[in-house]
């Protein structure tokens, strides 16, 4: 969830850092800290706040060294201070870490027993001391690094400096991600190659167990009992614009309006003639999908929204059964997979954590058939163990409230259910032709919907005093309006809830009254006369409505009744598009509230630790 960059190079590594943490500060806000190794030994700056009050105190107070580490922190444990922040330090040792090291009340007994003084509530500082003890014993730094790892439980991304050691810096992954950027005559380190862009476009992504030291000359890759590491290195095709804003004020709307091109980007190479390419899933993809008869989705947040849209589908068009639930809750009530099923994972990142355990845990059972995960990061843990990936093809996405990430998602599930639905037989050609003709219109579809965002602006308006908010759906669009009440909540803090419309008078409709707006997603459809009867009973007791519906629908503006008109849709579209204006709407409500919309308070981008 924090943020970790590292660097040895010829030249002064300390503008490299706080570019890196910049770019990775999506990771976590709530602090920001450096460790430098110089002729001064090891010094160490650190701030509360964003990463931007670290650059003023760094201005102030100018390090200079080759040789650093730094960290953006999301709190786990201990308030944000700059007592807790990272790098922690144990004399001539500094530490910046991701993850959780479960075990760290009973190393700190110990180590306090053995004369060590800990200055913060952090679990990451007993690393920080246990690589001291054993450098105080005589390990070298790399010794030190083998030898404690067997003592952590949990899970880590670790950079290590040494002020006694100052040509290398040392990193360890088990859990959390961590690559390296290759140079000439020096080389980086960070949680996402997106911090390391503006230096090199060369990457090596650590795997499982990986210890890692890197010189200015070169680097090696072992594990903890010595043994060497051979890992490819990848080129990347991203430039270091790639995560600018653009002409935008934030990044959330720079995501939203990329969508139409996104969309785009997850369907080229993959439906040609009105059929999708079974080859999009890669050529191994037949013979695991030849005996899958059944589904099983798990991810997290916005992820497990797009999975609850996509369990319709798979049942309704595809005629297979599909299970869907939240990834933190998986591998805790000792599930029951059903036989032959194909275990499909949905990340943003590829590295949430609960979501790769649940992938992790799922493997055990002889039922799986295949191991499908969604993602929008190629080199990510989920994607390499998983045995099919379909990349989104979405683009970097920096904003905390996850909106691009979340339709295309929506997109590759629609094409591997069509996969699924003519494997079964369920449709013929000109059915999936139809079906592939909806998916290739949701790119000019969206795009008619962002045309309409200075209405959607003036509609946020009416909520700028609200302090709840109720989203209703039917359907597929159940799972949408759930999506719309998250990201009301992410970024403008506006508590809100969705319900599937026909639960309205199960126990929700006792809080309508005139300040608790009620925002309905209406398309045409099989359940549009039952969504319709649903927000007659809201009027009946006075409530306000904003209705996002099809032209068609026959809604209309009147008293209480706000009524924004989508384009015709269809079955596979309509998910996606009625997504927009209620990311739209979300966002203009958080701007006019004042809130931090791309890095809202007490959320992180990527939630690598459970």
């Amino acid at each position: 969830m924090c943020g970790i960059v590292g660097a040895i190079a010829q030249r002064n590594v300390s503008p490299i850092l706080i570019e890196g943490l910049r770019r990775l500060e999506y990771r976590g806000y709530d602090s920001a800290g450096l460790a430098l190794v110089g002729d001064n030994g090891l010094q160490r700056r650190r701030a509360v706040g964003k990463v931007a009050a670290l650059a003023d105190a760094l201005a102030a107070s100018p390090l200079d060294s080759r040789l650093g580490i730094a960290h953006t922190r999301w709190a786990t444990h201990g308030v944000p201070a700059e007592r807790n922040s990272h790098p922690h330090a144990s004399r001539t040792v500094a530490v910046v870490h991701n993850g959780i090291i479960e075990n760290h009340e009973a190393l700190r007994t110990r180590l306090i027993d053995a004369g060590y003084a800990f200055e913060s509530e952090t679990d990451t500082e007993v690393v920080a001391h246990l690589l001291q003890q054993q450098i105080d014993a005589g390990s070298s730094l790399r010794q030190a690094l083998c030898a404690i790892l067997p003592e952590l439980r949990g899970a880590y991304a670790l950079a290590v400096i040494d002020a006694n050691s100052p040509d290398h810096l040392l990193l360890a992954r088990k859990g959390s991600p961590l690559v390296l950027g290759v140079g000439i005559g020096e080389h980086f380190a960070a949680s996402d190659a997106l911090a390391l862009l503006p230096v090199t476009n060369r990457f090596v992504y650590l795997e499982e167990g990986d210890i890692a030291e890197l010189r200015a000359s070169g680097y090696e890759i072992f594990t903890a009992d010595g043994t060497m590491q051979q890992r490819p290195v990848r080129t990347s095709t991203l430039s270091p614009d790639a995560v600018d804003k653009g002409p935008y004020r934030h990044f959330m709307t720079k995501e939203i309006f990329e969508q139409p091109v996104a969309l785009a980007q997850t369907l080229q190479g993959r439906t040609a003639h009105g059929r999708v390419l079974e080859a999009c899933l890669g050529p191994q993809a037949e013979a695991l999908l030849a005996r899958v008869r059944n589904v099983h989705i798990v991810a997290c947040g916005t992820s497990s929204h797009a999975g609850m849209v996509a369990r319709y589908w798979f049942e309704q068009i595809a005629r297979v059964p599909c299970q869907v639930e939240l990834a933190s809750e998986f591998r805790y009530r000792n599930p029951v997979i059903a036989p032959d099923t194909l275990f499909i994972t949905i990340s943003q990142s590829g590295e949430t954590a609960d979501t790769l355990e649940a992938l992790r845990h799922a493997r055990q059972s002889a039922n799986v058939a295949a191991a499908l995960v969604i993602c929008n990061a190629p080199e990510s843990s989920l994607v390499r163990e998983s045995d099919i990936a379909l990349m989104t093809h979405a683009g970097p996405e920096r904003s905390v409230a996850s909106t691009k990430a979340f339709t295309t998602q929506l997109m590759a599930l629609a094409l591997v259910m069509l996969l699924m639905a003519r494997r079964s037989g369920a449709i013929d050609a000109e059915r999936e032709a139809e079906l592939v003709a909806q998916l290739e219109a949701a790119p000019r579809l969206v795009e008619d919907v962002l045309a309409q965002n200075d209405r959607i602006r003036q509609i946020a308006e009416s909520l700028l005093t609200k302090q709840n908010a109720l989203f209703l759906g039917r359907g597929p669009m159940w799972p949408v309006a759930m999506e719309g009440a998250l990201k009301l909540k992410e970024v403008s803090y506006v508590h809100a809830e969705a319900y599937a419309a026909g639960e309205l008078k199960h126990g929700p409709l006792a809080l309508v009254d005139e300040d608790m707006p009620v925002i309905a997603v209406a398309p045409r459809g099989d359940l549009l006369d039952k969504v319709k009867s649903n927000l007659q009973e809201v009027r009946a007791r006075g409530g306000e409505l904003l209705v996002f519906a099809d032209a068609e629908a026959g809604f209309r503006d009147e008293p209480g009744v706000t009524v924004f008109g989508m384009p015709h849709g269809a079955e596979l579209t309509d998910p996606i598009v009625y997504t927009i204006p209620l990311q739209l709407l979300a966002y203009h409500v958080a701007v006019l509230k004042g809130t931090d919309v791309d890095q809202p308070r007490n959320l992180a981008k990527s939630v690598t630790v459970e």
